[in-house]
């Protein structure tokens, strides 16, 4: 054998053995990420009704977004809705905040992110996550309402996510609250006249959010929504849940 096909062989044996560790440690990421499903599910299954709400991490304590934010998830709170937020600063803290000022649960889904993500200090139930899609699962699946502050990509594809499910009949209906007309409402007018334009959307669609400012207001859309039905999921509900 010449010193060439010495090192084609050499370089498939190290490529091979390069794949087979790369395939290891994809097999036993599996039980991480069910790992992370079974404590969910464990810490989350007992905290209904609750509410999932959502914002930017970068709001600062000041700003009269992170305040709407605390009266809204304390108001929820003393109603009886379980808080769930991101976990970290922002309004994910002002959520949390309000909440644990209320009389139910304050729980945050903390995900590890190389910057931006610290937990905040209010939180009652505290998960941590690896994985946005295990999260993502999370938020949804006990979840008697979406609310949604002002935010950036992270808040975006939470609402896209719940707003697709909804749509598509992959999950329950439930309200979808967007709070802070002036901030949404060039996009919901480009949902409008871009998606229910061209054909991307129908218009019953733009029915599945409501975009109001007050708390109170969150609170009405919510309690009228469940006035003619329960909090907790149909049978025939809870069974399209489970293929989330």
């Amino acid at each position: 054998m010449n010193d060439d096909n010495f090192r084609e062989l050499t370089e498939r044996q190290q490529a091979r053995q390069r794949n087979d560790s790369s395939l290891t440690r994809e097999s036993w990421k599996i039980f991480q990420i069910m790992a992370e499903f079974v404590e969910g599910f464990e810490k989350l299954s007992r905290i209904r009704p609750s509410v999932s709400i959502f914002g930017s991490a970068r709001t600062p304590s000041e700003e009269p977004y992170y305040k709407l934010a605390v009266d809204i998830s304390q108001q929820l709170s003393d109603a009886g809705f379980s808080v769930v937020t991101g976990g970290g600063p922002g309004i994910m803290e002002a959520a949390n905040r309000g909440a644990e000022a209320g009389k139910s649960p304050s729980i945050g889904l903390n995900i590890e992110l190389p910057h931006e993500q610290v937990a905040n200090a209010h939180q009652d139930i505290e998960l941590h996550f690896r994985h946005f899609f295990t999260r993502k699962v999370m938020f949804v699946k006990y979840a008697s309402a979406y609310v949604v502050l002002p935010g950036g990509f992270g808040t975006l594809d939470e609402m896209a996510e719940i707003l697709t499910l909804v749509q598509t009949g992959k999950t329950r209906r439930i309200p979808i609250v967007l709070v802070g007309q002036s901030f949404w409402a060039g996009l919901v007018d480009w949902f409008q006249s871009h998606l229910v334009g061209q054909g991307m959307i129908s218009p019953e669609d733009m029915e599945l959010f409501h975009v109001v400012d007050k708390p109170e207001e969150v609170l009405d859309v919510i309690f009228d929504h469940y006035s003619t039905r329960s909090f907790q999921p149909s049978d025939a509900e809870a069974d399209l849940m489970l293929d989330l």
